[in-house]
């Protein structure tokens, strides 16, 4: 890797901060002129081979000593991110900076997060106040682009409610639909709280050729859970209790025990909520915070003060409440998506609707705003090859919603 200003990674010990940071460091530990060359001027061994973690031998090939990758973490004290990126930085030999913020330093930014987010969306909010504390930190450092895993769930079907697509079919249209929405949601919490501090995200798993290469693969080496062709491998059950896992396409390309990218207990890791990983309190104490500042009665009037996409919590109404102050033009919340972001909870997690009766189905569709109006233009021509489910049976569809979980799945 070349760059003209310094750069890192975020971290969070995940398999996709992971396997960009496995990627990045192979690169970064070769830079180096001390390497033999062939005839043609390129190194005479794979800048991708062995060498490149604390287990690698001494009679390696010589690596390069400055400037080390860097590597980056934020969470609350024991939070689970913090242990899993600290495993990985210390496997792949990068220099770590775990740091650590207090519910109330989370909650005192939350305010700036949404004027700088310009949206109220209750996931987004959540996931990018750690992130907008974390890039402060990171600024300070020096660093001014970071490599950030975001993508590779839309792209390959991360999220655990993907274990319910009833067909292959409907499993891809939904990749295809949460990747044409991430500009509304995970594209822009990692630009904007980033941004905020003048450090630059990028993104390798939506580089245009890799996102048309794994938007192209049939989706049978996608599906998890029961629609896989073979059954679990043990590890793989030993994980999920039965089914194949998430992502199965993406961990089985990184799969080599000859010369490992990461440990297995990381690159066979269940997908984690990133404002989950970041401490199981976080959540809890936004929550607890709305409750008190919220009264029931205000969230009874909800849908006459905020006619547009109402709030139906009262976490979502504090946050609607912090992006009036910032922005009180009612074209302001129009340019809000009116819809739910991506809910990464697991199943026993989920809110009621999402596990629906016929009937809760129908309260979901007739409470439900009309989705996004899609762009007219700018659409990429090399979208229209990417697998659809166009044939897919009208009625089954009729029942969902433009909710992350598609109501219908969960029958």
């Amino acid at each position: 890797m070349m760059s003209d200003v310094p750069w890192g990674v975020l971290l969070s010990g995940g398999l996709d901060s992971s396997l960009v940071a496995s990627i990045a460091a192979r690169h970064a530990n070769y830079r180096t002129e001390e390497y033999k060359r062939d005839d043609s001027g390129a190194p005479s061994a794979s800048p991708l081979g062995k060498g490149t973690s604390p287990r690698a031998s001494a009679a390696a090939e010589p690596t390069a000593k400055f400037p080390r990758l860097h590597s980056f973490c934020i969470g609350l004290e024991s939070s689970p991110d913090l242990k899993a990126a600290k495993q990985v930085a210390d496997y792949l030999g990068t220099v770590h900076h775990a740091y650590t913020f207090t519910i109330d330093q989370g909650v005192d930014a939350v305010a700036e997060v949404i004027r700088h987010l310009e949206t109220f969306d209750v996931t987004t909010v959540r996931a990018a106040t750690p992130m907008y504390l974390m890039s402060r930190k990171i600024k300070a450092s020096g660093i001014k682009m970071v490599l950030s895993g975001e993508g590779a769930d839309e792209v390959f079907g991360g999220y655990l409610y993907f274990h319910k697509a009833p067909t292959k079919e409907e499993h891809q249209n939904e990749c295809v639909r949460k990747v044409k929405d991430l500009h509304y949601y995970d594209c822009l919490r990692a630009n904007k709280a980033t941004m905020a501090w003048g450090v630059e995200a990028r993104v390798p798993f939506l580089d245009k050729a890799f996102l048309d290469y794994a938007m192209g693969l049939d989706a049978t080496h996608k599906v998890c859970g029961r629609l896989a062709p073979e059954p679990p491998t043990a590890r793989e059950r030993s994980v999920t209790g039965n089914g194949r896992i998430e992502k199965w396409a993406l961990r089985k390309a990184f799969d080599t025990p000859d010369d490992p990218y990461l440990p297995d207990e990381v690159l066979w890791r269940q997908k984690e909520q990133f404002s989950d990983g970041v401490g199981y309190d976080w959540i809890d104490t936004l929550r607890e915070i709305a409750g008190q500042e919220i009264s029931d009665a205000q969230l009874a009037q909800a849908k006459h003060r905020f006619p547009h996409f109402p709030p139906a919590t009262k976490e979502a109404y504090y946050y609607r409440q912090i992006f009036e102050s910032h922005f009180p033009s009612q074209t302001a919340a129009e340019c809000v998506p009116a819809q739910a972001s991506s809910a990464t909870q697991t199943l026993a997690a989920r809110p009621a609707p999402c596990l629906a009766s016929a009937d809760s189905a129908s309260l979901v569709r007739s409470q439900s705003p009309a989705p996004p109006r899609k762009r007219s233009s700018g659409t990429r021509p090399s979208r229209s090859s990417w697998p659809s489910t166009a044939n897919a049976p009208a009625a089954r569809w009729a029942a969902c919603t433009s909710r992350p979980t598609p109501t219908c799945w969960m029958k």
